[in-house]
């Protein structure tokens, strides 16, 4: 804990900024990582004796002002478009700001702007729903391929079992978890909700004999993985489907759903998860992977505006009740919070290392104000997954259609040998 009475606060400017300066004294006295703010006239305020994992700097007045009413969304933007930059350890600074427990979506324009975005983005048009995972899943094959795993190209959170060094290792781990979870077995179907890049589909056949159907609703991202299967020549055993996560055809005998829920929205969560449902034939087995709050809170307005419009994330609880609703049964429940934080952090290292190639990608499409957002939603979700504040997790739900039988073992070991 710093000593805030210590601290060289530099005279307020007038008007709302004063505001800032009582947000910035919050900061410091609740974080320990010791900072400091340049403002646009050159005074400093410093936090912590000793010497600033991070400089937060003001580049004109306007900036300084607008996180009075915006709180650390204003920041963000700001550093988006160049009024705001961040020097240092750029991890740090959202460290600071989880351990300070600053919650802009709880003021007021925040929310308005918010409560916006959900109306204009809702899920509830199919073709809406569409705009949105395009927006961020239809971005080329060789911009992921850039700071993803090498092996699967796998776009969701790890498995970061002792030992673990890689993200290589924790996505084959990951994708071994989940299929030892529903027992998948040679010859049997499966769905894979949201297959992205098909690493899962690719791997279920190759190491377990599984016939996997990848669905999505990205017409890029699902082009570019069709050509992939055929140039393996997969064709006959990996079926590929555009559609809409509410109108998944077909049953199966297995379920991978790995990041998907997060996507639905606030008034579609049924619909989906029982799109889900209705794809699992009778006694079928299926793990829902998915973003989640423990509590009833807001998505984070700055993620659905600048990284996934549309998206919404929803409690365990609210996730739970859907599922029962649509006639699943749940069989277990891990929390992987923490292996997140260091999936974002991998995936955050190599974007930075590689920004120069992505930039040379297309560089009207990648150019500065995409390397700010994009590093900072991913550095930004490290710190979140990793505090101990955070509200937000990352749940494997392990469901069945109808009660479970006799074909399930009756503890976990089976999963560790």
């Amino acid at each position: 804990m710093n000593d805030a009475t210590s601290l060289a606060i530099p005279t307020p400017p007038q008007g709302i900024t004063s505001k800032l300066a009582s947000l910035l004294q919050t900061f410091a006295t609740r974080s320990s990582v010791p900072f400091r703010i340049v403002f646009a006239d050159g005074r400093e305020f410093r936090a912590g004796g000793a010497e600033p994992a991070f400089t937060l700097r003001f580049r004109t007045r306007k900036a300084q002002t607008a996180p009075a009413l915006f709180g650390h969304v204003a920041l963000l933007e700001g550093y988006f478009d160049g009024s705001v930059d961040i020097e240092g350890d750029f991890a740090m600074a959202f460290r600071a700001g989880m351990d300070a427990g600053s919650d802009a979506n709880g003021q007021p324009l925040v929310r308005m702007r918010n409560r916006w975005h959900e109306l204009k983005y809702s899920n509830a048009s199919i073709e809406q729903a569409k705009k949105n995972a395009e927006f961020h899943y239809d971005l080329p094959y060789d911009f992921y391929k850039l700071w993803l795993d090498r092996d699967w190209m796998m776009y969701t959170c790890g498995y970061w079992r002792e030992g673990t060094t890689t993200v290589e290792e924790a996505q084959r781990n990951k994708i071994e978890h989940v299929c030892r979870k529903v027992g998948l077995t040679a010859g049997e179907t499966f769905v894979d909700v949201g297959c992205g890049f098909g690493g899962l589909l690719f791997y279920a056949l190759e190491r377990h004999g599984a016939l996997g159907t990848g669905i999505n609703t990205a017409s890029r991202q699902l082009a570019d993985l069709r050509r992939e299967v055929e140039r393996r020549g997969l064709s006959d055993k990996i079926k590929l489907v555009e559609c809409d996560f509410r109108r998944i055809p077909g049953q199966y005998d297995k379920l991978l759903s790995i990041g998907t829920l997060e996507h639905a929205g606030r008034d579609q969560l049924a619909q989906v998860v029982k799109g889900h449902a209705d794809a699992m034939k009778p006694g079928a087995l299926g793990v829902i992977h998915f973003i989640g709050h423990v509590g009833a809170f807001d998505t984070e307005f700055y993620i659905r505006k600048h990284i996934f419009p549309g998206g919404w994330i929803p409690s365990l609880a609210q996730a739970i009740e859907a599922m029962e609703r649509a006639g699943l049964e749940v069989i277990d429940v891990e929390n992987l919070r923490r292996h997140y934080a260091l999936t974002l952090d991998a995936w955050a290292t190599r974007f930075d290392a590689n920004w120069d190639a992505i930039h040379t990608l297309d560089p009207v499409k990648f150019d500065e104000r995409f390397r700010r957002t994009w590093r900072t939603y991913l550095w930004s979700c490290a710190e979140m997954f990793r505090s101990p504040k955070g509200h937000t997790h990352l749940f494997q739900v392990v469901v069945a259609k109808g009660n479970i039988g006799s074909n399930y073992p009756m503890s976990r070991g089976f999963l560790y040998r």
